[in-house]
């Protein structure tokens, strides 16, 4: 649906900053980040929704530093809960489409099989309480919302996993990475090209299906096979299994946090692919930006 008003957050993130090339195809995207728009400040929220006065608004921004969140609390759910919240209120007011990503870290990690999007939560963190938080303020304005839970982002820019294991494997011989927590790793890439499929179906079709979705690659690994998988088959680095009591963080993480995304294929008639496929994908996208 071409001519869109789309107000994009986050938009130097991860996710955020695929969004702002992607959405341009769908009409005229206010792109805004950190320094144009503080997320912590409902007031500029509110100034920002009604001087853009969009039809979409996509709320990539968020706090995302898991372990920091344990002693900036306030300011994690100032971001991450109050946010969400008067950008779901002015939505509401104006008629708009909220767009907003939510988290695995919404659970407590105690499942065996794949959560469904109507699973009891416990977050076993500020972060995850944050994000929670969050999804429960937007459904209770009755805004027209999708809620879009993902895990395990990576991309090539950033602070994120796939990174800093491809940092520390230039220079170290030996990596020690936490194997007994399981989840899917997601390409933000892939998220932002899924979000855009969905924005191509019209305002109306989404309007219609608005709710909370688990939008996830496939399959699932832990933090030990996913660094196993960013290095290769080559011998070094060595990457050497350990447990979560053998590397303390301020914030405890789930055990177990892969996403159940039926509801999603059967809503929208796509998914995701297997992890695995996404990285080798962004592998190969990351070499050929480094050689332009």
């Amino acid at each position: 649906m071409a001519g869109l008003r789309i107000l994009l957050t986050g938009a130097q993130g991860q996710v955020g900053h695929e969004l702002a090339r992607l959405l341009r195809a769908h009409g005229d995207v206010r792109a805004t980040d950190r320094a144009t728009l503080d997320l912590a400040d409902p007031d500029a929220i509110v100034a920002a929704m009604r001087a853009a006065r969009p039809q979409l608004v996509v709320n990539a921004g968020a706090y995302t530093a898991v372990d920091l969140a344990e002693r900036e609390r306030d300011l994690a759910f100032a971001v991450n809960a109050r946010a969400p919240q008067v950008l779901a209120e002015e939505a509401k007011r104006a008629g708009a489409l909220l767009i907003h990503y939510s988290t695995d870290y919404v659970f407590d990690g105690e499942a065996t099989a794949p959560y469904a999007e109507g699973a009891p939560t416990g977050p076993l963190n500020a972060y995850g309480a944050s994000k929670l938080e969050g999804e429960q303020a937007i459904a209770a304005t009755g805004a027209h919302a999708l809620v879009l839970r993902t895990s395990w982002v990576y991309g090539t820019r950033g602070k994120n996993f796939l990174l800093t294991i491809l940092r520390l494997a230039a220079e170290r011989d030996e990596l020690t990475i936490v194997a007994d927590q399981t989840g899917t790793p997601n390409w933000s890439r892939t998220l932002a090209q899924a979000t855009s499929a969905l924005v191509a179906r019209g305002l109306p079709d989404l309007v219609e299906r608005a709710g909370l979705y688990h939008l996830s690659s496939t399959g699932a690994t832990t933090w030990h096979g996913f660094a196993t998988a960013i290095v290769g088959g080559g011998g070094r680095p060595r990457v050497v299994p350990i447990a979560t009591a053998d590397y303390p963080t301020p914030a405890r993480r789930p055990a177990y946090g892969v996403l159940a995304t039926d509801r999603f294929r059967a809503a929208f008639g796509f998914a995701l692919p297997p992890w695995d496929e996404a990285l080798a994908a962004c592998l190969a996208a990351h070499a050929a930006e480094r050689t332009d």
